[in-house]
């Protein structure tokens, strides 16, 4: 099996945090060069510092167009995920939601429930959430079609859960769309850089991420995409600025006008930062032999999975590959703690986090198969 870890393996053979944070080999010295790189022009004295700042922004975006199958001119950057759900959904027309339904399922980011909750009433819209079956982890398939009639404008797809690394099967949702009528956002952070997604082969009109997780990036970058059939009037969002002109140096008060392309989602100034910061990971991403990352991933949750059937801990995640992500999520026996568990595993260098009684491990790039044996050595039965 190849290992993607000598680099790190002293420090990241344990890492499981690929849900969360991402890390690749030579990471620190690849991010400390790009910010230092960028110091050096931003603080040069000549006027090159924008041109330089928005074209590492412009060059990201290029990466996350070619990672999901689309133009650059159909994507943008925000803060957050749920930043650039709001952006779209801040660009729909009134007509499109008011008296009619918003679909989600009950095992999505919660970050974005938070937020379509919060704005139903205002939208005039219904939020209906799909629930998991009393006793099961994740919700079906079958059952968030089985909600999706045609009264839904918007369905809201997680691609694949953060709590049990549930994968949705996307060409049957896709399908299903095409008889409803429906709009359909997918939310692919818990799945890109980790699994093949290709827009060129199964179309959604949204689609959002982060380069957060297996992208390997830094936090306060948010990734958006909008199919260019909705790339006109009908989408004209609200919350605008000079960045969202086709010219943003038009600073005549009267003569605003949406920019054609994706960059109408944008604001005011935007943030330069965190896009720097996260192309190393991105172009160490997308540099790698196709299907390798996943193969390595694979093997190791396999043996993820068979360490917590010895142990005894009950999986939370679906068994198939094909209905899972990179994650394995784990239910943590009643008689520990996890925050416990958590600690007594960080102490040995293996890096894993919980949400409520699940623990959550995702092994990436750097992760190694000692590092895995090293759990099995300590995890409790």
């Amino acid at each position: 099996m190849t290992s993607f870890s000598s680099a790190q393996a002293a420090d990241y053979s344990g890492w499981l945090m690929y849900h969360s944070v991402g890390v690749f080999p030579g990471q620190e010295q690849a991010v400390t060069d790009a910010l230092a790189r960028f110091t050096a022009d931003w603080y040069a004295p000549d006027d090159r510092r924008w041109n330089v700042g928005l074209g590492a922004r412009n060059a990201l975006l290029s990466n996350w167009a070619t990672l999901i199958g689309a133009d650059a001119a159909q994507v943008f950057g925000a803060q957050n995920v749920t930043d650039v759900v709001a952006r779209i959904i801040d660009g729909l027309d009134d007509k499109v939601l008011r008296g009619r339904t918003v679909l989600i399922a009950a095992d999505c980011f919660p970050s974005l429930h938070f937020l379509l909750s919060g704005i139903a009433q205002q939208r005039g819209f219904t939020l209906k959430t799909v629930p998991v079956r009393a006793g099961e982890a994740y919700v079906r398939d079958g059952d968030f079609i089985a909600a999706w009639d045609g009264q839904v404008a918007l369905a809201l797809i997680t691609w694949v859960s953060s709590l049990t690394s549930k994968r949705v099967e996307l060409a049957a949702m896709a399908a299903h769309a095409q008889t409803t009528g429906s709009l359909v956002a997918v939310d692919i952070t818990q799945g890109a850089g980790i699994l093949p997604f290709d827009l060129r082969e199964t179309p959604f009109d949204f689609v959002c991420g982060s380069t957060l997780k297996w992208l390997c990036g830094a936090p306060g970058t948010g990734l958006g995409y909008v199919a260019p059939d909705l790339l006109d009037d009908a989408m004209r969002p609200g919350v605008r600025g000079w960045f969202s002109q086709a010219d943003p140096f038009n600073w005549n008060l009267n003569t605003f006008s949406y920019a054609p392309d994706a960059r109408r989602f944008d604001t005011g100034t935007p943030s330069l930062l965190p896009f720097v910061a996260s192309k190393p990971g991105f172009d160490w991403l997308l540099a790698q032999p196709s299907g390798k990352l996943r193969e390595h991933n694979l093997a190791l949750c396999h043996q993820l999975i068979e360490i917590a059937d010895s142990l005894g801990y009950a999986l939370l995640s679906p068994r198939d590959d094909a209905s899972r992500g990179g994650s394995v999520m784990l239910q943590t026996p009643a008689h520990l703690d996890p925050q416990e568990v958590v600690g007594r595993l960080g102490a040995q260098h293996i890096l894993l986090d919980s949400r409520d009684r699940t623990l959550r491990l995702s092994p990436g790039a750097s992760t190694t198969v000692a590092g895995i044996d090293r759990l099995a050595a300590w995890l409790p039965r």
